[in-house]
């Protein structure tokens, strides 16, 4: 058995990983994969020669390079029922915010809002496609992930033309306290996502994976509430169309995220 170590500058999230996945199982000498996304690392465990699964990482253009190859033992597989059961709560979170952010924010007005729901939907995404996905093959693996890529781009595109719609023609100002109420339970949704991750720690790529992820939601969340913010201090609109179109174009990014596991 050989372990050949990967650095892949581009290697970010939860989407990358499932890239690479998807890419790579389907090679018969590779036997296991172990990702350090928080240092872009991964090893990757086989038989045989590496030139055949460095050409499959290059095809992802994620900017890969081969930092060496070893003689190694195959690591044991350990049992990841606790962790499947955190990745549950943590989807569950996620697609429950979907929903009350994408009603509150239609109710308010609000495209700061819409857009942070959707970006909760495309963690949902992530997360399904990590759990549903198990075990499947790669081609149902491919379907599920192309139909969740372009319905989500679809939803961002909707935004989008949403966002210039009001840009360009008399719209109400948003309700900036259905901004900042709705953001701030969703920035509490996220806490304690990230605290369930964390309290498993683990070293796991993709338990490591998904506490990025929630950390950039967070980040999200304050956006949104700094806008619902501004909202009021200017009584203008124009906050919350900026900060929706922002997002939006997050959500479009993970889209095509999604979409390049179908290839």
């Amino acid at each position: 058995m050989k372990k050949s170590t990967f650095t892949i500058s581009k290697m970010d999230c939860p989407s990358e990983e499932q890239i690479i996945r998807m890419k790579l199982e389907s090679l018969p000498q590779v036997k296991h994969l172990e990702f350090d996304i928080p240092s872009r690392k991964l090893e990757v465990f086989h038989q045989n020669d590496v030139q055949p699964i460095q050409a499959a990482i290059s095809e992802l253009k994620l900017n890969d390079q081969l930092q060496g190859t070893a003689e190694a033992e195959l690591p044991i597989e350990v049992d990841d029922t606790h962790q499947r059961k955190i990745l549950w709560w943590v989807l569950g979170i996620n697609f429950g915010f979907f929903v009350i952010e994408m009603t509150t924010g239609w109710i308010s007005r609000s495209m700061g809002l819409v857009a942070d729901s959707l970006d909760m939907l495309a963690d949902s995404i992530v997360y399904g496609l990590s759990l549903f996905a198990v075990g499947a093959a790669i081609s149902r693996k491919k379907k599920v992930a192309k139909v969740s890529g372009y319905f989500q781009m679809g939803l961002a595109l909707l935004g989008f033309s949403e966002v210039l719609r009001r840009f360009f023609s008399e719209s109400e100002t948003p309700l900036f306290q259905w901004m900042i109420i709705v953001s701030l339970l969703a920035l509490a949704g996220n806490l304690v996502s990230l605290w369930l991750i964390n309290k498993v720690k683990s070293r796991e790529a993709h338990m490591q994976a998904s506490a990025i992820f929630t950390s950039n939601d967070i980040i999200v969340n304050g956006g949104v509430i700094l806008a619902g913010i501004f909202v009021f201090w200017l009584d203008s609109k124009w906050p919350d169309l900026i900060v929706g179109g922002i997002v939006f174009g997050f959500v479009m990014r993970g889209a095509i995220r999604i979409l390049n596991l179908a290839k």
